[in-house]
């Protein structure tokens, strides 16, 4: 075996161009590269949760292609949002029957953010589902999780590149994002212009911890996507993996982090 070097992977959040983590994750396998720990924001925390289960890559997008994840959502009578998360959670129990961080074969921990507080909490242990929920809550689209006495949304207010808890845990740390935003020469409408908003946020939320990664992975022109964008789930997949693959080609040394099996 090659030296047991720990590996941390920080997965971003962005909606249904989340799955390209998921592309990346396959590349990053069979190139023997496999994580210690990893960490999520929202779409992040999801592919997290579902690969540290032991989901393979392929095997998560087959779900999430033949599931009606928006069927699950009901509508919100709330003045802080449209819709309910809560009924998406038993979907999630289809997948993760345990329900619990402990039985995850690989450690993860999950972004969200304390609303009332204005700060990030990172979940690590004890019930899984609700903090996913409260980690992929978009504020105003959803109405907040409520954990114990405290109410949560999405940890990409604060934290989209959750790196952090994997900061004096791993010896190297490998940040992915699916955000990446093309140049855009005519913002046609208002909602363009909205989301191009929020996703230029986003980034430089991510970008202000690419430094604490040793490898950053970003296919480009994720962003041209919208979040709920599911019929392009394949298409995400496929730039994931390419990216994934273009980035080893041009970065041989990440390959000292690979595994070598005898």
């Amino acid at each position: 075996m090659k030296s047991n070097l720990k590996v941390g992977i920080a997965l971003s959040g962005g909606g249904v161009r989340g799955i390209s983590h998921l592309g990346v994750l396959k590349g990053l396998n069979e190139a023997g590269i496999f994580p210690t720990k990893v960490s999520g924001t929202s779409a992040g925390a999801i592919a997290g949760a579902m690969y540290c289960n032991g989901y393979q890559p392929e095997e998560v997008l087959k779900i999430i292609v033949e599931t009606n994840y928006f069927k699950f959502m009901r509508p919100a009578i709330s003045l802080t949002g449209f819709l309910k998360m809560n009924s998406v959670g038993e979907l999630f129990k289809i997948y993760l029957k345990h329900n619990h961080f402990s039985h995850l074969k690989i450690p993860l921990t999950v972004a969200a953010t304390d609303i009332k507080k204005g700060k990030v909490v990172y979940f690590s242990e004890g019930e899984l589902i609700n903090p996913i929920l409260a980690s992929s809550c978009i504020p105003g689209m959803f109405d907040p999780i409520v954990i114990g006495d405290k109410f949560f949304v999405d940890g990409g207010v604060l934290n989209n590149l959750p790196v952090e808890p994997l900061e004096g845990i791993c010896d190297f740390v490998i940040g992915i994002n699916c955000n990446h935003l093309p140049e855009e020469s005519n913002i046609r409408n208002m909602k363009s212009l909205i989301e191009r908003s929020v996703i230029m946020s986003m980034n430089y939320n991510v970008y202000s911890r690419k430094s604490k990664c040793d490898f950053f992975i970003e296919a480009p022109g994720l962003g041209k996507y919208g979040v709920f964008d599911i019929k392009k789930a394949p298409e995400l997949f496929r730039a994931g993996y390419e990216q994934a693959l273009q980035y080893i080609d041009e970065n041989p040394a990440i390959l000292e982090l690979a595994t070598k099996k005898e």
